[in-house]
């Protein structure tokens, strides 16, 4: 055991020195598999290499990934984003704060729509942060609710992370995806509640701006801050509105719907979904043309190209590592401890806080999902409720620094504002996700209760 364990060490180190040498992620997993097989398996085994790259692709719900994407695009091309925004911007408008909670709002609609945490900050941000800044809001809030709301895009579903978790785990990708859903809206309760609390509390600090200032935008107008309950919209706008992005809300549950009931396999609904998102954006705006589509293809496929490559290569080292029998022997030798599982799972969400520093979700996923699993399983953890809280864990590492993926997107889209304002802005939402980590913990059914009930009306 203790030979396993030090040679998954080695393993380890040699990953990271890899990474840390500025290696794509997916050539450092391919490298390192490698010399794992030539350095403590026999030679013969490296015939094998090609084939388990094959075989880890050779998964026919794999497709789903590329299809949820290229939907995810469809929506980012158009302007579903904006609706989306305006949508909640005409029922929150007079509450204090309305407008950056529309944001979040906005973001988690648009979650549902996506499936990406980077494509989510980027839609909603491009739209809603000259709104808030032209209406007064610091730089501060303004970024802090973009980037925090982006991060509901790998929790609620269709959620990538999910989806490979899943995989990875052999778990049902339809129950994950469920269980996301109470998770991802209790989470924006709590953005909002922070919201509303920030612009109440610190009026004439950061989050606040004089009556009447400027606001210079990046596009170099000028808006003069306007007072949000001066603003009025009568019902028959707000219900157009929402009459609006109904379609595409729609089209999503019923994805979800046929997925989950057992009517189509993840990638068949991800299929219908992608091409009904195609034919909403169509019908709906009138704007697609040859050069969008062609556009929209080659953006899918180059961030599903990355993600496939990591998931190839992340496979194989996994692959290894269970030949060197490495993830079962760490999983025996902390079930021997005898230690209070809670604390296990306490120094397993530090880890992955600490690894989401520098990573992506999805490198994440795929790289420490088989060592961990067997583990969690040995301590009698539910393997779905583990799956949502260790997202919601690396929503946490997409708001802070030094890769924080959230905050570069933001900083991209709004230039004119310093990276130290947006991180001042964010770093609340990180504490708010640590305390919601803490809640699905203390009362798991919030994660596990939606999947179960469900589960057992359909019959087992």
């Amino acid at each position: 055991m203790t030979s396993s364990l030090t040679t998954g060490v080695f393993i380890v180190v040699v990953l990271l020195a890899l990474m840390a040498a500025g290696m794509p992620i997916a050539f450092a997993l391919g490298l390192t598999a490698f010399l794992a097989v030539v350095l403590f398996l026999d030679a013969a085994q490296l015939n094998f290499f090609g084939e388990f790259v094959f075989n880890s692709l050779n998964d026919f719900t794999l497709l789903v990934i590329p299809l949820f994407i290229f939907m995810g695009t469809v929506f980012g091309s158009s302007q579903a984003s904006a609706d989306l925004f305006q949508a909640g911007h005409m029922w929150l408008h007079r509450i204090r704060g309305g407008l950056a909670m529309s944001s979040v709002v906005a973001c988690a609609l648009f979650a549902a729509l996506c499936g990406s945490s980077a494509a989510t900050a980027a839609a909603i941000g491009r739209v809603a942060i000259p709104q808030m800044r032209g209406r007064g809001y610091s730089a501060g809030l303004s970024t802090g609710a973009v980037v925090a709301g982006g991060t509901l895009g790998i929790l609620i579903p269709p959620s990538v992370t999910l989806i490979l978790y899943g995989i990875a785990t052999e778990q049902s990708i339809g129950q994950l995806f469920v269980g996301g859903v109470i998770p991802g809206a209790v989470i924006t309760v709590m953005f909002c509640a922070w919201i509303f609390l920030a612009t109440f509390l610190q009026r004439s600090s950061r989050y606040a701006r004089p009556a009447g200032a400027a606001i210079r935008l990046p596009d170099g107008g000028q808006l003069a801050e306007q007072v949000l309950e001066a603003e009025s919209f009568a019902w028959r706008e707000r219900i157009a509105a929402l009459l609006k992005v109904l379609p595409f809300v729609v089209l999503i549950v019923g994805v979800l719907a046929s997925l989950y009931l057992g009517f189509a396999t993840p990638s068949e609904a991800a299929a219908v979904g992608a091409f009904l998102a195609l034919v909403l954006v169509v019908v709906i705006y009138r704007s697609l043309s040859w050069r969008r589509f062609s556009t929209m293809v080659l953006e899918a496929t180059g961030e599903s190209t990355m993600v496939m490559m990591i998931v190839a290569f992340s496979a194989v080292l996994g692959t290894v590592m269970s030949f060197l029998a490495i993830p079962q022997d760490l999983a025996l030798a902390i079930t021997e401890m005898e230690i209070n599982r809670w604390w296990v799972m306490l120094a397993i969400m530090a880890f992955l806080l600490l690894l989401g520093l520098f990573l992506p979700p999805v490198s994440i996923i795929l790289m420490v999902t088989p060592v961990l699993f067997p583990i969690i399983t040995a301590l009698q953890f539910d393997p779905i409720w583990f799956g949502v809280v260790m997202t919601v864990n690396m929503e946490m590492g997409l708001i802070t620094p030094p890769v924080g993926l959230n905050l570069y997107v933001v900083k991209g889209i709004a230039p004119d504002i310093p990276l130290r304002d947006i991180l001042v802005g964010s770093l609340p939402y990180v504490a708010i996700l640590g305390v919601s980590i803490v809640l699905f913990s203390v009362f798991p059914d919030l994660v596990t209760w939606l999947p179960s009930a469900l589960f057992e009306s359909l019959g087992g």
